[in-house]
Formats: structure tokens, sequence, C-alpha cells
């Protein structure tokens, strides 16, 4: 399946293809809006500057939603948008791929 400069494979990997995306991706899927405390708890071996600009990168595209409450000290949840919420069937389906990989790989 060739693809010219405006391939979307290609767009969609640039958008969450990071590692560290996916696994934010899945956090917010499974326990919903989360701080940045919850989500650093949640992704092992991430930094909190990575996690910081993986946050960013997907807020900037529209992914996910930042929301600042006016309070000392701040707080600062994340949640998925629409657009993120519609990446949903692509990690089941990585889920499900992922599944039957280990368990190909155990027989082995």
């Amino acid at each position: 399946m060739p693809c010219d400069k405006s391939c979307p494979i290609e767009h969609t990997v640039n958008l969450i293809g990071h590692k560290w995306k996916v696994l934010i991706l899945r956090n917010l899927f499974h326990q919903g809006t989360q701080r940045f405390g919850e989500i650093h708890k949640g992704i092992h071996g991430i930094s909190q500057k990575m996690l910081t600009q993986q946050l960013r990168q997907l807020e900037a595209d529209g992914i996910l939603c930042r929301k600042v409450y006016p309070e000392v000290p701040p707080k600062v949840e994340y949640s998925l948008t629409a657009l993120g919420e519609s990446l949903k069937p692509i990690l089941d389906e990585m889920n499900k791929w992922g599944i039957e990989h280990l368990k190909q790989r155990d027989v082995d």
C-alpha cells in the first residue's frame, strides 16, 4: 500500500506513534481523567520531562485536553477530547494483537 505525501498511516503514526504517547492514551482510556502525578505513576520508566513533552504534543494535536483549576496549588487534569476518544478502536486492536503475540511467544 504505497503512500504519497498525504499518507494517512504516516499521519497517524506521527500523531501517536511515540511509545510514551500510546501509554498515556492507554492510561486515559482505562482510568479516565487524570492528574499529572497519576499519569506519571501509571507509566513505568517515563521521566517527568518526557511526560510533560508528550502531554504538550498530544494537547497541541487536539488529542487531549488540559484543564487548569484556579487553585493554590494549581490543579491540572488531563482528559481525552472527542478526537482522542476516536483512537480507542486502534488501541483496542493493538491490545488484541499484543495478547495474541504474547500467547504465540509463550507457545514457541
